[in-house]
């Protein structure tokens, strides 16, 4: 998609920031850069790096609520849907890839969302909306995240203790503790092992995902298959749009400048194919796991598909395959949360931080270990008082990960690249950000609405 909008301009495009005589060729000397920009976003790696780093930050177990959306939709819009917000995304991720090369033509590499929003569209956007945007969407994923684990992990408890007295903050806790200690990894270069791990395991429970259904769907006690979308008109209405915007959020990164900061220079071409190597993996699982989920469930598709394999009186699949599934997507919600971390830990250490120390003298690892502490303990203790945050995080969404990920990028590219009014670029990018426009406002209804609804049922540490 992107070879057929994409103009040649941006072909004479330089790398990004070769390195000659010490210095630097079209960006800033490290030594300029602030502490949180130089500890955390170290520009060391390879593509492949920045292929995992990039699966890690969107492919996580939200991908299991597929095909929840699909039923949603039906199977052409759902298929539709699917397809799109790949096309879409993938474009949108290597639009702001051109765009950071170009700028960094012009002398400014920028290795923030936020320095973008500065440099193209002038300083208060950067300061007042794209840096608290992001900011509020890494540190509600990490939230998020550690309230999936304390679920899973309680998941897990009750396959064998189905009467047990655990309540939910205490797994949300346990959970807080193992992000206490990988929140300490110093950069987010240094998540390259951990994150190949995680594409690895994002894997191995969407086969999971997939084999469960495949068995179920084809079993003598598999639950009538009804593929009509259920409801009253206006239900279906809302309800597609409600899918919409699931997919549209499992698609969703945020910190996509960020990851190419990690980048070693010469940069040019290595995020197209790190992007490449992530959407191969988007396509397997996403597809795969969304069809296979509706094919077997129908109209009866859960919140997420583990909750249609443990049945209405018990579950449909063996304990051990359950316990394996959970545990796969327990050990990769632990290094979603801290890729989403790294936004969070470059502004915390940007002031009490020296960046003209060492990153390993005492004077920055003691601020580093008390600022990223504090960070987790904060994220568990909201975790913990708030097992619906997903409501929140839906609005989030809606706000927030769809004007960083499907209107900023077009914006973006739009003022860099001046594109003629008559180019085919520059329609594709003013449709996409119109429809976009549109999810976001329906979005921010929807899920004003649903917490509206849920805040009526739901309190404070409530057990889950």
């Amino acid at each position: 998609m992107g070879t057929v909008v994409v103009p040649s301009s941006m072909e004479v495009s330089i790398p990004l920031g070769d390195q000659k005589d010490g210095g630097f060729v079209g960006r800033r000397n490290p030594n300029d850069l602030d502490a949180g920009a130089l500890f955390v976003l170290k520009s060391r790696g390879s593509w492949w790096h920045c292929g995992y780093h990039l699966t890690t930050s969107i492919v996580a177990p939200v991908l299991l609520s597929l095909p929840f959306a699909m039923s949603l939709l039906g199977w052409v819009a759902g298929t539709v849907c699917l397809a799109l917000g790949a096309a879409v995304t993938f474009y949108s991720y290597n639009l702001l890839s051109l765009v950071l090369e170009q700028q960094a033509q012009l002398g400014q590499r920028q290795l923030r969302f936020r320095d973008m929003a500065r440099d193209i569209l002038g300083p208060s956007w950067g300061k007042y909306f794209v840096g608290p945007l992001q900011f509020a969407i890494c540190y509600g994923a990490v939230v998020a995240c550690t309230l999936l684990g304390g679920q899973s992990l309680k998941f897990i408890y009750l396959l064998y203790e189905p009467d047990g007295k655990m309540q939910l903050y205490q797994f949300i806790t346990m959970f807080g503790v193992l992000t206490l200690f990988l929140a300490q990894v110093p950069s987010f270069h240094s998540l390259r092992h951990i994150n190949l791990v995680s594409l690895v395991l994002c894997l191995a429970y969407s086969v999971c995902a997939v084999a469960g259904s495949v068995d179920i769907g084809n079993s003598v006690n598999a639950p009538p298959k009804d593929y009509s979308l259920a409801g009253s008109r206006v239900d279906r209405l809302f309800g597609a749009f409600n899918g919409i915007s699931i997919i549209a959020t499992t698609y969703a990164s945020g910190i996509i400048p960020e990851i190419q900061a990690t980048l070693a220079p010469p940069v040019k071409g290595k995020m197209f194919k790190g992007l490449c190597v992530c959407y191969s993996v988007i396509v397997t699982t996403y597809f795969s796991v969304g069809i296979s989920g509706y094919w077997a469930f129908g109209n009866q598709s859960k919140g997420t598909i583990l909750t249609n394999f443990m049945g209405q009186t018990k579950p449909l699949l063996p304990t051990w395959f359950l316990l394996i599934t959970n545990i796969f997507c327990l050990l990769q919600l632990s290094a979603v949360t801290v890729v989403y971390l790294q936004p969070t830990n470059e502004v915390f250490e940007k002031k009490p931080a020296d960046p003209k120390m060492d990153r390993d003298s005492a004077r920055n690892v003691v601020p580093g270990l008390i600022a990223r502490s504090l960070s987790v303990v904060a994220a568990t203790t909201v975790a913990t008082m708030l097992p619906f945050f997903g409501d929140i995080m839906a609005l989030f969404g809606a706000f927030g990960c769809i004007p960083l990920d499907f209107i900023l990028p077009m914006v973006f590219y739009n003022v860099a690249f001046k594109p003629s009014r008559r180019s085919l670029v520059l329609r594709v990018n003013t449709a996409i950000i119109a429809v976009s426009s549109v999810l976001v406002a329906i979005g921010m209804v929807a899920s004003v609405g649903q917490m509206a609804l849920d805040a009526k049922t739901y309190r404070l540490f409530a057990n889950m």
